[in-house]
């Protein structure tokens, strides 16, 4: 006979599993909440002080006999409220503290006041005067005449014990505060360290914008300018017709260029994340105007207080759009929409199928538009999604937040791919 598949209906093999692991989440719950509470500086020190204060009173009541002096009493009493202060006046702490443990029993005040002297001063001269105190009331017996009587191995076991009960709280204040000092220093050394690789990082960053700035305009400034003067001579020779309204275009396109090429070039090399001549979304419409493209723009009435990069990243996602249109679907009809709500600025790009076939091969792309744009988003701590629709078309969706959500730059590179 085999229970294999047997269901027992009601019963659960998982009962005592299940509630071992309860009992450890709300162990580690618990564990948690100390945890945090702990890290507290006020808890922290409220519960140190109310430690240190027990632990000595403490001391004095389970000593202290029933025919006791009224005055030892009161200074062993004073010794250990005085421990209360020593966070402020730990050289006065000690000195209220010495009394209670000569002419009374508030050893273990007196200890601790001296290792917490001893924490917060190192070396300082109270450290030292406070250890010979100390050291005194420890060696010294109350009353005197019975200190007299003693005889001479006593006073050697008091010598002993005096250095004990002096050294004792002493090594243990200054290895303390040499660790404190230690880990601060240690702290510092590698804020210093941070430091410097930044300003390596930095350094770097800025010989590479600069040589980028410098080949941009050797190269790339040059060769538009070489299409913006061949434009004009086009222009020039061949007035009237297609050819000179297509030169006309090409030269202001390659001007326009130059001009954002120029601001490009002016970023990289002063370093700096923000571009005054960046564009704007409130110039969507200009450049719409001008994208030969039959396009539909929707712009709402957008908040004054759009950051600059938010902005132009709305701007450059437009032109990318719109520079994929004209070039993988040539006299699609284009619907553009800007808006915006409380938290974020929204762009979408839609265009219908191509209308016609390209008018002659493939267009040279960079192949990094659409990819730079989500780049830019991700900075902005938006998301770009693009997709082709279901007629045949693309649509290209952006959603950058209007509050800014961090130091990160916006690389500012050209969109068109």
């Amino acid at each position: 006979m085999t229970t294999e598949g047997t269901f027992l209906p009601d019963v659960s093999l998982q009962g005592p599993r299940s509630v071992a692991h309860r009992v450890r989440l709300a162990f580690s719950a618990i564990k948690n909440s100390l945890s945090t509470l702990w890290s507290r500086t006020a808890v922290r020190s409220t519960v140190i002080d109310a430690s240190v204060f027990l632990i000595a009173v403490l001391d004095v009541w389970l000593v202290v006999p029933d025919d006791a002096p009224t005055y030892s009493v009161y200074l062993s009493a004073l010794s250990c409220g005085a421990l209360l202060l020593r966070r402020w006046f730990p050289f006065t702490v000690l000195l209220l503290a010495a009394p209670g443990f000569m002419a009374g029993w508030a050893q273990v005040a007196a200890m601790m006041a001296l290792g917490f002297l001893a924490t917060r001063k190192q070396t300082h001269w109270q450290v030292w005067v406070g250890a010979w105190v100390v050291w005194m009331c420890r060696f010294i017996l109350w009353p005197l005449d019975e200190f007299v009587a003693l005889s001479w191995q006593l006073h050697a076991l008091d010598i002993i014990y005096s250095t004990v009960v002096a050294g004792m709280p002493l090594a243990i204040g200054l290895l303390i505060g040499a660790r404190q000092q230690l880990a601060t220093r240690l702290a510092e050394l590698a804020a210093s360290r941070d430091r410097e690789r930044k300003l390596h990082a930095e350094m770097v960053r800025t010989e590479e914008r600069t040589r980028l700035a410098r080949e941009m305009h050797d190269v790339v400034s040059h060769n538009i300018t070489l299409i913006a003067m061949q434009a004009g001579v086009l222009t020039a020779a061949a007035p009237g017709g297609d050819a000179e309204r297509t030169a006309r275009t090409i030269r202001e396109l390659s001007t326009h260029t130059l001009e954002e090429l120029r601001g490009l070039v002016g970023l990289l090399r002063s370093g700096s994340a923000e571009d005054e001549q960046s564009p704007k979304v409130c110039e969507i419409p200009d450049l719409v105007h001008g994208c030969q493209v039959p396009v539909k723009l929707e712009l709402d009435t957008l908040p004054a207080g759009v950051p600059d990069r938010v902005s132009a990243a709305a701007y450059r996602t437009v032109q990318e759009s719109l520079t994929n249109v004209r070039k993988h679907a040539p006299g699609a009809t284009t619907l553009v929409k800007v808006s915006a709500d409380d938290e974020a600025l929204l762009v979408e790009v839609r265009n219908d199928p191509p209308a016609r076939a390209a008018d002659s091969g493939p267009l040279p792309s960079g192949g990094f538009g659409l990819t730079g744009l989500a780049e830019r988003a991700r900075m902005l701590g938006g998301t770009v999604e693009s997709a082709p629709t279901a007629d045949g078309g693309f649509c290209v969706t952006a959603r950058y937040p209007v509050a800014p959500v961090g130091d990160n730059e916006p690389v500012e590179a050209s969109a068109a791919s």
